[in-house]
């Protein structure tokens, strides 16, 4: 059995160092001071010292059930996971109850892959809420298999703003926080637009994407650094021009439903 050392540290009764894994609590909210700092030089990713966005109460009904579109690829028929796979291609071992495919056991991705698109996908965190900061409610929408847009329980919970629900993980805080309480189902509704490369592998134009999450503007239009991940820097390399969306699994049971995307070809291209 490997043992355990922690070792605990204080400024000014404000900041906590736990030698384990070099998290710190600033004020309340834990994070990292010793990853890579992001572009422009100001925050550290994971960082408890940036600014947390402003809680914002949205309206009562956004596009909750919304039936999706005539030209709309439906991804989760609320009875089985038939079109979903683990990350090893076998069958996706999430539970379905109630109409709703609940996280289990590891992340899954669908068979189908995608570009550009528009999105439409619908979760709820668990109840009673249980944990603190990322331990609350976790999960992930990833795009190509690569972008993560978090998801999180952060009504009344704070953590490091650029792993916040909506953020782009590691990079992005959300414009401001628009979560429901847990037990409510909420709503993301996003354009993503792949990232192009030139014929020799150099970037020509990042992935972007707009967010709505319940109903407000959280992302608008921008760009992601490259795929996210926890504690890196973020780096585009060459990859395919398609990939599968992604649902993780970060051991909480968080529920998805009325999941579907809209390919979206550009107007320049075939």
């Amino acid at each position: 059995m490997k043992k355990q050392l922690t070792l605990f540290v204080f400024v000014i009764g404000t900041t906590l160092l736990r030698a384990a894994d070099d998290r710190v609590v600033i004020n309340g909210v834990e994070g990292y001071t010793n990853t890579p700092m992001l572009p422009g030089g100001q925050w550290h990713v994971h960082d408890p010292n940036r600014p947390q966005p402003a809680v914002v109460t949205p309206g009562s009904v956004f596009s909750a059930q919304a039936a999706p579109p005539s030209d709309a690829v439906v991804l989760f028929n609320g009875r089985d996971m038939t079109g979903w796979v683990d990350l090893k291609g076998q069958p996706a071992p999430w539970d379905v109850v109630d109409g709703a495919m609940v996280a289990k056991k590891s992340d899954i991705r669908t068979t189908q892959e995608f570009g550009d698109l528009q999105l439409h996908v619908e979760f709820c965190e668990p109840v009673p809420a249980t944990g603190s900061g990322q331990g609350r409610g976790n999960s992930g929408v990833f795009f190509m298999g690569k972008y993560e847009l978090q998801v999180l329980d952060c009504y009344d919970n704070k953590t490091y703003p650029d792993g916040q629900t909506a953020a782009l993980y590691g990079q992005h805080p959300p414009l401001v926080n628009a979560c429901r309480p847990p037990g409510e189902w909420q709503t993301y509704d996003a354009v993503f637009t792949a990232p192009r490369f030139t014929a020799d592998g150099e970037l020509k134009s990042p992935a972007w994407i707009t967010v709505f999450h319940n109903g407000v503007v959280v992302q608008n239009h921008q760009a992601y650094m490259g795929p996210t991940g926890h504690k890196i820097s973020p780096k585009y390399v060459p990859q395919a021009a398609t990939g599968p969306l992604g649902l993780q699994f970060h051991n909480n049971p968080t529920r998805f439903r009325n999941i579907w995307v809209r390919p979206i070809q550009m107007p320049d291209e075939p």
